[in-house]
């Protein structure tokens, strides 16, 4: 059996120094992206890369430099074949707090550890209402996130959905949700994070002629549906068993057919 890989961290390239990470614990403005890295790639990387590089031109006003980035997840992975768990923040240790208006170079850190473990045990959630700031960016304002997930579990439950101030259902806590009716799946038409294991799913659903359609969905419309998934880069795939006090049923030849539309994505080579 193969030994987990020591949790390594590097910034710019070379191994981090504590002082130079002073500025992650007293400005917390940034972004990230997390993947799973099998035999040195990832599914989804030409993906993750995008979402540096958009977010990074929103939070900093500068563009990133794409070839490097990935050159540094090259070397934070090395000669390592074994399942990984890597992620990327960018920050800036020339932002200027007091002129944000002002473009800034950014840092780029990168932190593998051991691959996410696998976990199939259908949730329970219950909702909350709540919008993320700036939905569609992978910020690193996560304490409301974790805050919400507590709440949920204080009431009995494994983790936060949250609904819109409109009423339709968004996001969860850490991940994107997916919904199945008679006629295939369903992505809330909401302000949310467009997950790379989400984008991943619609297109190898696409692909096998499922595509699935983005519509509103409220509380209201749960008891309708067949059947309710979560989906982030950790899991890519996990059931849904109960939102507040509607029930869904197990269905494991959706969930194999979920499986497949994203192991059909390629391995991209880091």
């Amino acid at each position: 059996m193969m030994s987990p890989p020591a949790y390594r961290i590097e910034l710019n390239g070379a191994p981090a120094q504590v002082n130079a990470l002073h500025l992650l614990v007293q400005t917390n403005y940034g972004h990230f992206t997390s993947m799973q890295v099998r035999e040195g790639c990832v599914r989804g990387l030409g993906l993750h890369l995008d979402r540096l590089a958009c977010a990074t031109r929103e939070l900093f006003g500068s563009e990133l430099n794409r070839d490097l980035v990935r050159a540094y997840l090259h070397q934070a992975i090395g000669a390592d074949l074994r399942p990984l768990s890597l992620r990327v923040n960018v920050f800036s240790r020339a932002l200027d707090r007091a002129r944000m208006n002002v473009p800034a170079n950014v840092d780029v850190l990168v932190s593998v550890g051991a691959a996410a473990p696998a976990v199939a045990a259908p949730l329970r959630l219950k909702t909350f209402g709540y919008q993320r700031e700036l939905s569609a960016i992978k910020h690193v304002g996560t304490f409301p996130l974790f805050h919400y997930r507590r709440l949920a579990q204080q009431a009995g439950c494994d983790d936060a959905l949250f609904v819109a101030a409109d009423g339709r259902v968004s996001e969860g806590s850490v991940w994107n949700i997916v919904f199945f009716d008679d006629n295939g799946a369903i992505w809330p038409e909401a302000p949310q994070l467009h997950g790379i294991s989400l984008q991943l799913l619609r297109a190898g659903l696409a692909r096998r002629g499922a595509p699935g359609k983005a519509q509103p969905i409220r509380i209201a419309d749960l008891p309708r549906l067949r059947g309710a998934f979560f989906t982030n880069s950790s899991v890519p795939v996990q059931p849904i068993a109960r939102i507040d006090d509607i029930e869904f049923a197990a269905d494991a030849a959706l969930i194999g057919k979920l499986a497949d539309a994203y192991e059909s994505n390629p391995l991209e080579p880091v």
